[in-house]
């Protein structure tokens, strides 16, 4: 099934799911600007994983771009705090995709549909670990971003 979603070049509630840890219950996500030069991107993202696990919170790689309609839903929800249960304790390793569209396939982050969630592999690469795109309106938060995402985190805290 094909998503109504953000594609390159287009124009421009309340969380619950898997309890997060005792180490990081109660902090809020964290958006993190990351790079926009393409030799730095994996390294960068090696090293936020590194501080992460020293520092005890989690790293989610976010793709967006100014002029998508669920990306700018999805960030004023995080900031809102709609997503402070279910991002407990998450860095978004936040990227534009007009900014950083190569740089971002090199490192294995490429994608037509936005907003995307990865989780990096260990060397900061790009893993098949993903989804992309969500539908436009008001349903965008609701009714798709978050029980895709609730089924994206809760699968990753079983492989853990």
């Amino acid at each position: 099934m094909t998503l109504p979603a953000c594609q390159s070049g287009a124009s421009p509630g309340h969380a619950t799911g898997p309890a997060p840890s005792a180490a990081i219950a109660g902090r809020r996500p964290l958006f993190v600007k990351g790079p926009t030069d393409g030799a730095r991107i994996a390294p960068y993202v090696a090293n936020e994983l590194k501080q992460g696990r020293e520092g005890r919170y989690g790293v989610l790689v976010y793709v967006g771009a100014t002029w998508c309609e669920p990306c700018q839903r999805f960030h004023r929800a995080v900031e809102a705090g709609e997503f402070d249960v279910l991002l407990a304790g998450l860095h978004l390793l936040e990227f534009d995709l007009d900014t950083s569209r190569d740089a971002l396939h090199d490192a294995g982050y490429g994608s037509e549909l936005i907003p995307l969630f990865a989780f990096p592999n260990d060397d900061g690469t790009g893993s098949d670990r993903r989804i992309e795109g969500s539908i436009e309106g008001p349903a965008a938060i609701e009714q798709n971003l978050l029980p895709r995402l609730q089924q994206f985190l809760g699968d990753q805290a079983a492989r853990r």
